[in-house]
């Protein structure tokens, strides 16, 4: 499962952004050129991650992930046109990522991917009662 798409982008940003940024030449999107940033929003996303000890591509995706590829990914289509505030955004995703590189932040919970989980051997001595019985 990707962490962002064109729909993900539309519904966060809006159409006419995209069109903005992602032209086609035609008045509408370049999808070729937003499955590029999104695809390069994932590989950023998961190289950050591997060496924290995550399994990538994350699956179930966390929201948190999910929101800053977005942010990612939009930051990569505005190229050399990119604003402050879209700047702003790209920054603290890459803040994000690395403090959860760093352990600062857990990707933890019920739904979402944690790292590599621990072996744990139990080992118990026989008990004090011949044939296992009261």
């Amino acid at each position: 499962m990707a962490y962002v798409d064109q729909q993900a982008l539309i519904e966060r940003f809006g159409t006419d952004e995209l069109e903005a940024i992602a032209a086609d030449g035609q008045g509408g999107v370049d999808a070729d050129t937003v499955q590029r940033a999104c695809s390069d929003a994932e590989a950023e996303i998961d190289a950050r991650l591997n060496g924290a000890g995550y399994t990538t591509p994350l699956a179930p995706v966390p929201a948190s992930i999910a929101a800053h590829a977005a942010d990612i990914a939009r930051y990569r289509l505005y190229d050399d046109q990119v604003s402050e505030a879209v700047s702003k955004r790209y920054d603290d995703a890459i803040r994000f990522l690395r403090s959860v590189a760093r352990g600062e932040i857990k990707l933890g919970g019920s739904d979402d991917p944690s790292p590599a989980e621990a072996t744990v051997t139990l080992h118990s001595t026989p008990g004090i009662f011949p044939g296992g019985s009261f």
